[in-house]
C-alpha cells in the first residue's frame, strides 16, 4: 500500500498522501482547466524522483515562455499542459521501476553476507564430527557418516583446494554413495592420498573411483582394504589407469579377489613405474594368478615392499616369484607368510633371494617350511646383508632341522627383530641361537613363545641379554619358564641389563612357583620404562593369585609407563580384587588390568 500512495503522489504532484487513491482513480478529461500561470506556480513546487532526488528541470519562466505563445489558442495551451504532464508521469514510472530492482540486490546482498562461507561451512561439519578442521588432510576415518554427511562432504570439496588426504576408512555408509563423491574430485586436483579401506563399497563405486583417475593426476596412495565386494570387479577400476600414473602405494587387502583379478592386476602393472608399495595380502584366490603378477613384476623396478601374506601361494608360484626378484633390486620388504603350500619349494625357487641386498624385511612365518628347505635358507638368509626383521615363526622344521639356520644369524649384525616363535627349539638349536645372538648388538624385539626347551635354560641367553643393550620386546610365553628363569631376569633388571625393556610377555607359564613370582615382582620396579606386562595363565586353567600379588601392586606404584597388565584366569580374593580396584583411583594411574 506505502508503494502505492507513493506512485499515486508521485502522478498527483499536488495532491495530499490520503487523497493517493482518489488520484489514481482520475482521468485526464477530469483535469481542470487552468491558465498559464497555474502551470508556472506547479512547475514551481517541483518534483521529486523515485531515488529521492530532485530532478533537473528548466525554470519556471523557461518552461512557462518556452510553452505559451500569445498567438495561440486556449485549447492549444491545455493541449500542451496535458502532454506535459503525461511525460513527467511516465519519467517518474519509469525512474522507479528501475530502482526497485537496486533494492531487490541490496536484500540478496545482505542474505549472501548473513549466510556463511565455504570455509565457515566446513569448519561446522567438522565440528559436527569431532574433528579438528584441517584443510589438507581430511582425516574422518570411523566417524559413522552417514549417505548425508558424504553428499554434504562432497558439497564442501569446491572450499578446499589444496586437499592433499582424504581418508574416509571404516564408514560402512559410504559404499554406494562415492559417486557423490568422485564427481567432485576434479576441485581437488591436488589430492595425493584416498584410504577407503572397509566402506563397503559397491561395483558402482569401484566404477566411479576408476572414472576419477584422470581428475587426480597426482595421486599417488590407494588404499581400498577391506572391501570385499571390490572381488571380480578390478578390472572396472583398473581399466581406466593409463600411463603416467604416479600412483606409488597400492593396498587391496582381504578384499576377495580372484584370479582374474589377478591377472586385471597383472596387466596395469606396465602404467605404474612409480609403484612402490604392493599389498596384496589376505586374497586366497590369488595364488593362481601369481605367476602371471610376477612376470609383469619387472614393470615395476622401484619397488620397495610387496605383501603377498596368506594369498594361497603354492610353490609353482614361488618359482614365478624368485624369477622376479632379480628385476626388484631396491626391494627392502617380503612377506609371503602364511601360505602353507609353499612349504618344500625353496629348494628350487631362491636362486635370486640372495640377490637382495637392500632387502630390510623378510616374513616366512607359517610357510611349513620342510627340512629341504631350511637347508636351502641356511645358505640364503646369511647373504641378506642389510636384513633387520626376520620372522620364521610357525615352522617347526626350523628348530629340528639339522642345518644350522639359527647359527648362522650372526651375519646379520644389522638384525633388530627376530621372532622365532613355535619352530620346535631343541637345547642344541636354542643353543646355536644363543651364541648367535651375541652377534646382535641392535637386537630390540626377540620372540621365542611356544618353545618349550627355553624353560629351565634360559640362562644360555644371559650373555646376549647382557650385551643387547637396545633391547625392548622380549616375549616367552608359553615357554615352559620355572622360578629359576624369572630370578634370572630379575638379576639382569637389577644390574641394568633390560633398561630399556618395553614389553614383557610371561603368559602361559603355570609351572612357576608363589616364591618365584615373589622375587620377581620385589625387583620389578628396575624396569622403569616397562609399559605391557603379561603374566595370565593358559586358557584351560586357573590359579589362586598368592602372597606374590601385594609385592606385584608395590612395584606398579615404581612403574610410571606401565599401562597394561595381563592376570587372566588368575583367582583374586576379595581383598586382592578390591586392592585392584582401587589402584588407579589411590595412585592417580590408568592401567589397564585384564583379568
Amino acid at each position: 500500500m506505502k508503494n502505492a500512495e507513493y506512485a499515486a503522489e508521485e502522478r498527483c504532484p499536488m495532491a495530499c498522501p490520503g487523497d493517493a487513491q482518489s488520484c489514481q482513480n482520475k482521468s485526464e478529461e477530469d483535469i481542470p482547466k487552468s491558465s498559464p500561470f497555474d502551470f508556472v506556480i506547479k512547475q514551481f513546487q517541483g518534483k521529486r524522483s523515485s531515488s529521492g532526488k530532485r530532478k533537473e528541470q528548466p525554470s519556471a519562466i523557461q518552461k512557462f515562455f518556452s510553452g505559451f505563445d500569445f498567438g495561440k489558442s486556449e485549447g492549444k495551451e491545455r493541449q500542451e499542459t496535458e502532454e506535459t504532464l503525461k511525460n513527467n508521469c511516465r519519467a517518474d514510472d519509469q525512474s522507479e521501476k528501475e530502482n526497485l530492482p537496486v533494492e531487490d540486490e541490496s536484500s540478496q546482498l545482505i542474505s549472501e553476507a548473513e549466510s556463511p562461507s565455504g570455509e565457515q561451512r566446513f569448519n561446522q561439519f567438522m565440528q559436527k564430527l569431532g574433528k579438528k578442521p584441517n584443510s589438507k588432510n581430511l582425516d574422518l576415518n570411523n566417524c559413522a557418516l552417514s549417505a548425508a554427511d558424504v553428499t554434504e562432504l562432497a558439497s564442501l570439496l569446491p572450499f578446499l583446494p589444496e586437499l592433499e588426504e582424504i581418508s574416509l576408512s571404516w564408514n560402512g555408509c559410504v559404499g554406494g554413495t562415492l559417486k557423490t563423491l568422485t564427481a567432485q574430485l576434479h576441485h581437488v586436483n591436488l589430492l595425493k592420498v584416498l584410504r577407503l579401506n572397509n566402506c563397503r563399497l559397491s561395483a558402482e563405486d569401484v566404477t566411479s573411483l576408476g572414472e576419477a583417475f584422470e581428475i587426480v593426476p597426482q595421486l599417488e596412495e590407494l588404499d581400498l582394504s577391506w572391501n570385499s565386494n571390490i572381488g571380480g570387479k578390478l578390472s572396472l577400476l583398473t581399466k581406466k589407469l593409463r600411463k603416467g600414473c604416479k600412483i606409488k602405494l597400492l593396498k587391496i587387502t582381504d578384499c576377495n579377489l580372484t584370479a582374474k583379478d589377478g591377472e586385471s592386476l597383472a596387466e596395469i602393472l606396465n602404467v605404474l613405474p612409480n609403484l612402490e608399495v604392493l599389498d596384496l595380502s589376505i586374497n586366497k584366490h590369488i595364488g593362481c594368478s601369481m605367476k602371471v603378477i610376477a612376470q609383469d613384476l619387472k614393470n615395476v623396478p622401484g619397488l620397495k615392499e610387496l605383501n603377498l601374506h596368506m594369498c594361497g601361494l603354492k610353490q609353482d608360484s614361488l618359482q614365478g616369484l624368485d624369477a622376479a626378484l632379480q628385476h626388484l633390486t631396491a626391494l627392502r620388504k617380503l612377506d609371503i607368510s602364511c601360505n602353507k603350500e609353499i612349504g618344500g619349494g625353496f629348494k628350487d625357487s631362491t636362486a635370486h633371494l640372495a640377490s637382495l641386498k637392500n632387502l630390510e624385511v623378510l616374513d616366512l612365518h607359517q610357510c611349513c617350511v620342510t627340512e629341504e628347505d631350511v637347508a636351502v635358507l641356511s645358505q640364503v638368509i646369511p647373504l641378506l646383508s642389510s636384513l633387520r626383521e626376520l620372522n620364521l615363526s610357525w615352522n617347526k622344521n626350523i628348530g629340528v632341522s639339522s642345518d644350522p639356520l639359527l647359527g648362522r644369524l650372526r651375519f646379520l649384525p644389522k638384525l633388530k627383530s627376530v621372532a622365532i616363535s613355535n619352530c620346535g627349539l631343541g637345547e642344541e638349536s636354542f643353543s646355536a641361537l644363543a651364541e648367535a645372538a651375541l652377534h646382535l648388538p641392535e637386537l630390540e624385539i626377540l620372540d621365542l613363545s611356544w618353545n618349550k626347551c627355553v624353560g629351565g635354560n634360559l640362562k644360555l641367553l644371559l650373555g646376549a641379554l647382557k650385551l643387547a643393550t637396545e633391547i625392548q620386546v622380549l616375549r616367552l610365553s608359553s615357554c615352559n619358564l620355572v622360578a629359576e628363569d624369572l630370578a634370572l631376569l630379575t638379576l639382569l633388571a637389577h644390574d641394568g641389563h633390560l633398561a630399556r625393556l618395553r614389553k614383557l610377555d610371561l603368559s602361559y607359564n603355570n609351572n612357576i612357583s608363589d616364591e618365584g613370582w615373589m622375587v620377581f615382582c620385589q625387583g620389578l620396579a628396575a624396569l622403569k620404562e616397562l609399559s605391557e606386562l603379561d603374566v595370565s595363565l593358559r586358557p584351560s586353567s586357573c590359579s589362586a593369585c598368592g602372597t606374590w600379588f601385594s609385592e606385584l601392586l608395590a612395584a606398579l606404584t615404581k612403574l610410571p609407563a606401565l599401562a597394561e597388565l595381563g592376570m587372566q584366569r588368575w583367582v583374586l580374593s576379595e581383598s586382592q580384587r578390591k586392592q585392584l580396584e582401587g589402584f588407579n583411583q589411590d595412585n592417580k594411574r590408568n592401567i589397564r588390568f585384564d583379568c
